[in-house]
């Protein structure tokens, strides 16, 4: 284990150096040209190959980065797995948000588990040198997240996001896929839950509109959903630098499957309120649940009097 052998600085600087490596490779060397090569291809059934090709290509691109995760760090997670989960369905997985670390590490833990992950992302992510191309071509959908503000002076805003969803869900309706939906649209900090006057200790309120379209869209063929709860490892440094010089190989991780109410399926988030006021309290509740299991997470691992500084 490299992490053992060198000081914490230089093994984030190697492991930066070669995760770029590899996506430079399959991002950069192959995925982009298929997705350019497809944009303009009239033919369907080319374009369909081409769509599987740029899969297989984020998967390797998943695989090379375990391969430099296990050779940098030899992760030893605190995993508890409690997931049962059905390869041939479709899955919404939610978690808590605290680092960019948290993509990497959901890929690599349900990499050969179930579908490759597609995220709901923040618009400015598209312009982010070579990730938000590939995000792109890999259909994720990218979305504005106005602020409470804006749709306040322009209520017509709050609908672009819902038919960004629409518009998503509506091409994997009949294809097997884990759709990624972090409920607080945005990491944890304190001044944020401070400012947005959450009544959890360790998550910030959950936005439910995003997920109830999910659900309304594509719920039925959901298998359940995958319930993620990440606690990281104290540190002086930020969590991402933290992860990449192999401070968080030890990382607290559960993952259980949640059943979706089928009453949760359908029904009109925006226009009936009792519908909302349900809906709300099904996800406050298992918010409710998620953040006293940091609580304990936290208490296990020493965490009762600090978080480590959050980016």
């Amino acid at each position: 284990m490299v992490a053992v052998l060198l000081p914490g600085w230089l093994v984030g600087v190697l492991t930066f150096a070669l995760k770029l490596v590899v996506l430079l490779f399959w991002g950069g060397m192959l995925l982009l040209p298929a997705a350019l090569l497809r944009a303009v291809l009239p033919l369907p059934g080319l374009r369909a190959l081409l769509s599987q090709f740029i899969v297989g290509c984020a998967t390797q691109w998943v695989a090379s980065n375990q391969l430099v995760y296990r050779v940098m760090h030899a992760p030893q997670w605190q995993l508890d797995w409690q997931a049962q989960l059905d390869p041939k369905k479709s899955y919404l997985l939610i978690s808590n948000h605290q680092s960019w670390a948290d993509i990497l590490i959901l890929f690599d833990l349900l990499h050969g588990r179930t579908h490759f992950l597609r995220f709901f992302l923040k618009q400015e992510l598209i312009w982010v040198p070579l990730i938000g191309m590939i995000c792109w071509a890999l259909d994720m959908p990218f979305m504005k997240r106005h602020s409470r503000e804006a749709i306040a002076a322009n209520p017509k805003l709050r609908d672009e996001d819902l038919a960004t969803t629409r518009r998503f869900c509506e091409q994997y309706r009949q294809q097997p896929i884990t759709v990624v939906n972090f409920l607080e649209g945005t990491r944890f900090s304190e001044a944020k839950r401070t400012a947005g006057r959450s009544p959890f200790r360790h998550l910030l309120r959950p936005k439910s509109a995003g997920m109830s379209f999910t659900l309304n869209s594509m719920g039925e063929q959901f298998g359940g959903i995958i319930d993620v709860t990440l606690a990281y490892q104290p540190s002086q440094r930020s969590i991402l630098w933290s992860w990449l010089c192999g401070e968080q190989s030890q990382m607290s991780i559960h993952v259980d499957t949640l059943p979706i109410p089928a009453d949760m399926i359908r029904g009109d988030y925006e226009a009936d309120a009792a519908f909302r006021a349900r809906f709300q309290h099904w996800v406050n509740g298992i918010w409710s649940r998620k953040d006293a299991r940091l609580e304990r997470m936290h208490d296990n691992a020493g965490q009762t009097q600090a978080s480590p500084r959050l980016t």
